[in-house]
């Protein structure tokens, strides 16, 4: 599996079960998130979820007979990606959740492709800014203002986790157009790229979250539901989920695989509602509906469509998703 681009002529049903399967398990991260941290401070769930994650990929990279990268450049590059695209978003939604109701922190997950444009315009320079985008963007941070609801006052621990939230976001803003700038060209899988990626994530977290927070328990002294959160985040939220992304990408398109960017917050906030009875005022809601749209047409999914790529085109890695 390599992440290429295909034309979306692939049958639905070929598709369409990955592609939910994967809105559900991104969108309920939140859920084990919330769960996790009840229990472990945010650096240490976030160290065995990235463990438990890279020991995922490095088995599907023995079964496929992939590598991992070799070259000294690359490694230095995805030291900066692990730090921004793993290890600080994952610990920012982990400070966030201890504040914040899951689903609210799903809905702040949908703001990455904001802050990724600008970042990726002004800083990296890997994109054009178009008018279209302006508009979207526009859109979008109106729509960040509104699920802060600003108009209430600013202040207190609600919204400091909602910062947090948005903080995690952030991160993702600088990691995406880092990789894509810096990564992209090499010859190594999207896979293997990843895979490494969380193994410098997890040396990183060893050595700052015992500093910080101090030894991580064992987890045999972790409650069942704990522990079970944990292994949700690790093997599937951050490993098979990133393979069910790949075959998705191969099989719909790039441009078709990116969409479930809409059904996370979706998910996040569905199961947040039933299975933690959370609930969330008015206009939280109605700004994640303003952001999906800013979103949407930032990205041209609205109006005119855009041309797909040619097949064979190579696809950046994903940053692994803080969802």
């Amino acid at each position: 599996m390599t992440g290429d681009f295909t034309p979306d002529r692939a049958p639905l049903r070929s598709w369409l079960p990955g592609f939910l399967a994967l809105g559900v398990i991104w969108g309920s991260s939140f859920l084990f998130i919330k769960v996790g941290v009840t229990e472990l401070h945010p650096l240490h769930l976030t160290l065995y979820r990235v463990a438990t994650g890279a020991a995922t990929l490095l088995v599907v990279l023995a079964v496929l007979r992939d590598r991992l990268p070799r070259e000294p450049r690359v490694w230095a590059h995805l030291v900066v990606v692990a730090a921004f695209g793993v290890a600080l978003p994952f610990t920012l939604f982990g400070y966030g959740e201890q504040r914040v109701e899951s689903m609210l922190a799903g809905i702040w997950n949908a703001t990455t492709p904001l802050i990724v444009l600008p970042l990726a315009v002004l800083v990296f320079r890997t994109e054009r800014l178009t008018v279209r985008r302006a508009i979207g963007l526009g859109l979008g941070f109106a729509g960040v203002l509104v699920v802060l609801g600003v108009w209430e006052g600013v202040g207190g621990s609600h919204f400091l986790g909602q910062l947090m939230c948005l903080g995690a976001a952030a991160c993702y803003g600088v990691a995406i157009p880092y990789q894509k700038k810096f990564i992209a060209d090499t010859a190594y899988t999207g896979l293997s790229l990843s895979a490494a990626q969380l193994l410098v994530a997890t040396a990183q977290l060893a050595v700052v979250a015992p500093l910080v927070a101090g030894a991580p328990p064992a987890p045999a002294g972790l409650s069942g539901r704990v522990l079970g959160s944990v292994l949700a985040l690790g093997a599937l939220g951050t490993g098979l989920a990133f393979v069910i992304n790949l075959r998705n990408i191969r099989l719909a398109g790039a441009s078709t695989a990116s969409t479930v960017t809409y059904l996370i917050p979706v998910f996040a906030v569905l199961v947040g509602a039933v299975v933690l009875g959370e609930r969330m005022n008015w206009h939280q809601p109605v700004g994640a509906l303003v952001v999906l749209v800013g979103v949407a047409v930032a990205q041209g999914m609205l109006g005119r469509r855009r041309p797909a790529p040619a097949a064979g085109t190579t696809s950046p890695a994903p940053v692994p998703a803080g969802r």
